[in-house]
């Protein structure tokens, strides 16, 4: 199984699924992009193919890519007005994104680019306040690197230290970013009550 996974991942097309996946999270925040990285990012420790760097170079162009195409949409349909973020929640969201983005702009998109619906609200709010592209762009920049950096790495220490080859490192790297996601979202809706 070592040997099938190491070969799948020296293909060219890894990265291509890989980006794949990174851009479609950005607008639909089912699709498992930090694990997708995560999980490449054990691969390419244990077997040395894809390299780790292309792995996050990968991630964060195409998270940086997904993250222009949500601020586009928001800045030319203007997310406000439609009838599927209507429900109060995601206007809070939306409401509070956007807050955030006049005020801490960094802070806004560093925190939002690791929790999935935060990330598409603060991309979809700064287009729809027209945060200047000029500001915001270079700050999502750096976001993506950084995210896909920190997925890319949790996988590279996982495949060191956890023992058992790559089967078990990768199910350790998947179970491991998704207890992540799942106390970065507990930890958020026990915060936002008290706000």
């Amino acid at each position: 199984m070592d040997e099938l996974i190491a070969g799948l991942a020296a293909k060219p097309w890894a990265l291509v699924v890989l980006a794949g996946l990174v851009f479609a999270d950005a607008f639909l925040v089912v699709v498992p992009g930090e694990v997708a990285v995560t999980a490449l990012g054990t691969v390419a420790v244990a077997h040395g193919l894809p390299p780790l760097w292309a792995v996050i170079l990968t991630g964060a162009a195409a998270a940086f890519a997904g993250d222009v195409c949500c601020y586009l949409v928001g800045r030319l349909l203007h997310p406000h007005r439609w009838r599927i973020l209507q429900r109060p929640t995601l206007q809070r969201a939306l409401d509070g994104a956007a807050r955030r983005l006049r005020t801490h702009a960094a802070t806004a998109v560093f925190t939002a680019r690791f929790i999935p619906f935060g990330r598409l609200a603060v991309n979809l709010s700064a287009g729809a306040a027209v945060v200047p592209a000029v500001r915001y762009l270079p700050i999502a920049a750096v976001a993506a690197l950084a995210w896909a950096a920190f997925q890319a790495l949790v996988g590279a220490a996982i495949a060191a230290i956890v023992p058992g080859g790559t089967v078990v490192a990768v199910l350790v790297s998947i179970a491991i970013a998704l207890a992540v996601g799942w106390t970065v979202d507990v930890v958020l809706a026990k915060v936002r009550p008290a706000s």
